[in-house]
């Protein structure tokens, strides 16, 4: 294959044989199921608002023409876009060539004259950089073909920090106010709205703000489906005591909230508390999903939004509606929710005994105390497999997402088992299992012991799907 394209294209640039000889290895046995795995979050985010927060340090470390590619890729799949950039390690720079000294307190800049200064050439500076990478089109790149529009303006309004415990912060300020109005229309003609960390009083004095502020003010205003934070942190991890742990790449809210109180209060941006704080204060105010990503991830963005587990930390906002374990207070909820399922042989009959012996097996949703949807797991770890049985939603609420929601934490419970696959059984249910991965086999592939009670006469069909 790779003597076909070279000898055939020789006298082609050799950027064309490179992609040739790229194309050939990855489609279509790799390009195609990818592309089809992504389809559905294209679908979904479709028209949604991302307000995405990049640090300075993501500029600083070379990788800003990289993150605005795929920007562009993500708006150019119908995502409405809000960037706020920081400048943190620039406005640095600037007054080490200034002979002075950044001063901080508690993590929060003191923004004297000069640093006022220094936070306007790195705002200027930068603004001219982002948009210089936006209007880029090179061909062979992810820019060729794009159009992508940048528009800014003075959609903040700001009041000062003051002075807090003794120290007065003097230009550094706060957002008071977010023109989401202005930014809406923007965005709705499809521009990209950027935003620099700058406010301006009704007064018209300047004063500097932090990209986090920024960005998450923003998100509330617009009420975003999303609030991204690109971070020199990987996101939050399972166990905060060993660096080494993996990263916990769904947080509810409410677990967020107790992470926090238990951590001290952050100071610097290497504290996954300075930006966690931010993703908690965003969904208590209306944003249900908040990210963590890591900066030194080439495609982070990418990789958070079209793949199933992401690569950061996503923090959920469960206030009206809680996904968890069942306990045995539940069992009279499940009991009443299968049941109309029973009568009309959706579902075998399963006794209340029977449900209260498993009940540690159940995760439940249930929005207001009132019990929607359910599933129970049951390993073969022998078989390195386990069965999804009873997945139930209640007639109220199908079409919401709860039975996708249930799926995904059946899934988690299962790789935390070390398993490799789940499967089901049913009867008419299949094609919601097979457009959410799951694949048709036959009885017979069923571990020995699920076998033995395998109901020939119900001819159930067996649907797998292999957990990555």
């Amino acid at each position: 294959m790779f003597i076909a394209v070279i000898a055939v294209r020789k006298h082609q640039p050799q950027s064309f044989l490179h992609n040739s000889v790229l194309m050939s290895l990855v489609f279509p046995h790799t390009f195609v199921p990818w592309f089809r795995a992504v389809a559905p979050y294209i679908h979904a985010y479709r028209g949604e608002t991302f307000v995405v927060g990049m640090p300075g340090e993501l500029v600083a470390a070379g990788k800003l023409n990289a993150f605005v590619q795929d920007l562009s890729i993500v708006h150019a799949m119908g995502i409405k876009i809000v960037l706020v950039h920081g400048f943190r390690p620039q406005v640095n720079e600037q007054l080490a060539a200034k002979g002075q000294v950044p001063k901080y307190h508690q993590g929060l800049r003191i923004t004297d004259p000069v640093a006022l200064d220094c936070a306007q050439e790195a705002a200027g500076q930068l603004r001219f950089e982002i948009e210089a990478a936006f209007s880029q089109g090179l061909p062979n790149t992810p820019m060729a073909n794009a159009t992508v529009r940048v528009v800014s303006g003075n959609f903040l309004t700001a009041r000062p920090v003051g002075i807090v415990d003794g120290i007065d912060y003097q230009h550094s300020g706060h957002v008071r106010k977010v023109d989401a109005a202005a930014i809406q229309r923007a965005i709705d003609s499809g521009a990209v709205v950027l935003l620099s960390p700058f406010g301006f009083s009704p007064t018209g004095e300047a004063f500097n703000l932090t990209m986090e502020d920024v960005a998450t003010s923003t998100a509330i205003a617009l009420q975003a489906d999303k609030l991204l934070f690109l971070t020199e942190v990987p996101g939050v991890l399972e166990d905060a005591s060993d660096p080494e742990s993996a990263v916990d790449t769904e947080l509810a809210l409410a677990d967020a909230i107790r992470l926090l109180d238990a951590l001290p209060a952050p100071t610097a941006p290497t504290e996954v508390a300075f930006y966690l704080r931010h993703c908690v204060k965003a969904c208590q105010a209306g944003v249900e999903r908040t990210h963590i990503l890591p900066l030194s991830v080439d495609g982070a963005l990418l990789q958070e939004v079209y793949t199933h587990d992401g690569i950061g930390t996503m923090v959920v906002d469960e206030k009206l509606e809680s996904l968890r374990e069942a306990t045995p207070d539940d069992v009279g909820g499940i009991v009443a929710l299968i049941e109309p399922f029973e009568r009309d042989g959706t579902l075998i009959k399963r006794d209340r005994n029977e449900i209260e012996r498993d009940i540690e097996a159940y995760t439940v949703i249930e929005h207001d105390g009132v019990i929607f949807g359910c599933a129970a797991l049951y390993p073969y770890v022998e078989a390195h497999t386990a069965e999804m049985a009873a997945l139930t939603v209640s007639a109220e609420v199908q079409g919401q997402g709860d039975g996708d929601r249930i799926l995904k934490r059946i899934e988690q419970r299962a790789k935390h088992m070390g398993l490799s696959s789940i499967f089901v059984l049913t009867t008419r249910t299949m094609h919601w299992f097979i457009k959410r991965g799951f694949q048709h086999v036959e009885p017979e592939w069923l571990p020995e012991e699920r076998k033995r009670k395998y109901n020939w006469d119900r001819r159930s069909q067996v649907l797998v799907k292999k957990l990555a």
